[in-house]
């Protein structure tokens, strides 16, 4: 009995390190990630084989694993920079990235796990400088928050070319004018809104004018060939018509015939 406590030290001491020798053997890789398998008497970082996968992995203790996370990510930059004419602006953006899934140990060893500080956000501040320097504060204002979304974008992917980091998108969110700058482009813009509209008003009037001139003299052509079209072969021609007509009325009337002026008939009623 008083031999056991000698025997179940080392007996608990050898469980202690295989537990530990178990613990640093296995590795568990969470869903949108990947491994870095960093070898350390084999070469160090393995980039001539895949990622580890997600899962439960055994590697030898003496290794290292280097989880990245390989599904895209946001990260949201406020930046300064100048426009073409030298003015400040202030420029929010996000940018959806994403690791090279293939290349994840070459970006290990050649960038490190703080490449997003390192790579990204230096790549994505040289765009927007790049591009927002070929604008005016006018263009800016106006509508070309897609047009520098693109070109940012582009920019940014000439950048990382080759450098194991994929740009899916870059969302430019606002862009701010210095106050003084702002307040003139608005009244510029006000100003030239207010004369649209005046000459759209001239030009309404200016229209109508013309059709009512036109109206005009439509009416004043049609009067004069009619007046010349009046004879008094007409004029006795349509009274005849009317007094044939006036004869067939069941009304009470007396019809007197070559008495009136210049021929006419006379009706007459009980009226």
């Amino acid at each position: 009995m008083n031999n056991l406590p000698k025997i179940a030290l080392p007996a608990i001491f050898a469980g202690i390190i295989i537990i530990i020798i178990i613990f640093k053997s296995t590795v568990t890789i969470g869903s949108g990630e990947a491994g870095v398998l960093y070898k350390t008497f084999g070469g160090g970082v393995v980039t001539d084989q895949p990622p580890m996968n997600e899962g439960f992995h055994f590697v030898a203790p003496w290794n290292d694993v280097f989880v990245y996370e390989v599904r895209q990510q946001t990260i949201d930059d406020r930046m300064q920079v100048l426009s073409s004419n030298g003015l400040e602006i202030k420029l929010d953006a996000s940018t959806w990235f994403q690791p090279t899934y293939a290349s994840l140990g070459k970006l290990h060893r050649e960038k490190g796990e703080k490449y997003i500080q390192r790579l990204l956000k230096p790549a994505v501040l040289s765009a927007a400088r790049a591009v927002v320097g070929r604008y005016s504060p006018e263009q800016l204002y106006a509508s070309k928050r897609e047009a520098i979304q693109q070109e940012m974008l582009e920019e940014t992917q000439d950048l990382l070319d080759s450098q194991y980091v994929q740009v899916n998108e870059i969302l430019v969110r606002d862009i701010s004018l210095p106050p003084t700058i702002k307040d003139a482009i608005e009244r510029k813009l006000k100003q030239e809104q207010e004369s649209l509209e005046y000459e759209f008003r001239l030009t309404k009037a200016q229209k109508e004018a013309e059709r009512q001139r036109i109206e005009a003299e439509g009416k004043a052509r049609a009067n004069t060939i009619l007046s010349k079209s009046l004879t008094d072969k007409v004029l006795q021609e349509k009274g005849i018509q009317a007094t044939i007509e006036l004869s067939k009325s069941n009304n009470a009337k007396t019809v007197i015939i070559g008495t009136g002026k210049e021929g006419m008939p006379i009706i007459l009623g009980n009226q």
